[in-house]
């Protein structure tokens, strides 16, 4: 299938014509992709247990909610997308940033309640948030794109990370099952692995026991050699790659290719 632009001319002076919608938005990441969004000209939603104080003006609207209650999505979180679909905006896009880390441990070790816990907010959630997009935004006429965002953890089996590898996994199938479910022309989903980027997340596998985490001086060699890249950094490249510019439906992407 043949990449598509849904947004290769957006500037930073044009007008809320194109929207965004981020989960995770509190901070890292996902703040820093919202931002980048603001910058360009997007109205932005986001979605997550807190907002960042950095994230203001019109073109910003805040669902709070916690997505470990993936059950319940659809009821907390259509009517925001219906009024976002009110805007009828010439493109919408789907940034499943949302991620946590725990519970950490090596199976065997974990309670079912941590797992599960774990698992709504790394796949559960994208899944219903995908689903709900897509009935939602389901417009031919305007460029959709759904990008999920994972994880080498998705192919390499890390100790003591194992329900974060499952997820991860599991993020990268929903990319393909939204590419073969949604063929319309206009439509798009990909995966993106952004690398290793300083983040809370970061901080919080440093301070981790080695029983916990058994290759946790792998997480603090990321700091003390240097490899950690700025959120801000990598959000402006996926906002401009993948975002704003021409994809391959189904495809996952790599930091390392921009």
């Amino acid at each position: 299938m043949q990449p598509v632009s849904v947004s290769r001319l957006v500037t930073r002076t044009e007008s809320s014509d194109h929207a965004a919608v981020v989960t995770g938005v509190s901070r890292g990441l996902g703040a820093a992709l919202a931002e980048e969004l603001l910058g360009r000209g997007f109205f932005v939603l986001g979605i997550g247990r807190a907002s960042s104080p950095t994230l203001t003006g019109d073109r910003f609207q805040f669902v709070q909610y916690d997505l470990a209650d993936s059950a319940h999505i659809d009821t907390a979180l259509e009517p925001a997308f219906e009024e976002l679909k009110q805007r009828q905006p010439v493109s919408v896009c789907l940034l499943n940033n949302a991620g946590s880390a725990e519970p950490l441990g090596p199976l065997g070790r974990l309670s079912s309640s941590g797992i599960l816990s774990g698992l709504a907010v790394n796949l559960a959630s994208a899944v219903a948030l995908a689903n709900l997009f897509c009935r939602v935004f389901s417009d031919g006429a305007v460029a959709r794109r759904i990008i999920n965002v994972s994880s080498g953890a998705a192919e390499t089996a890390i100790p003591g990370e194992g329900v974060y590898c499952v997820a991860k996994s599991g993020l990268e199938m929903l990319t393909l099952a939204l590419a073969a479910d949604q063929q319309a022309a206009s439509f798009r989903a990909i995966t993106v692995r952004p690398g290793v980027i300083d983040t809370d997340m970061q901080t919080f596998l440093r301070l981790q026991p080695p029983d916990l985490l058994p290759v946790v001086e792998l997480f603090r060699s990321f700091h003390g050699e240097g490899k950690l890249v700025a959120p801000q950094l990598v959000a402006s490249k996926i906002v401009e790659r993948l975002v704003a510019g021409e994809v391959e439906d189904g495809r996952t992407y790599s930091y390392s290719e921009f």
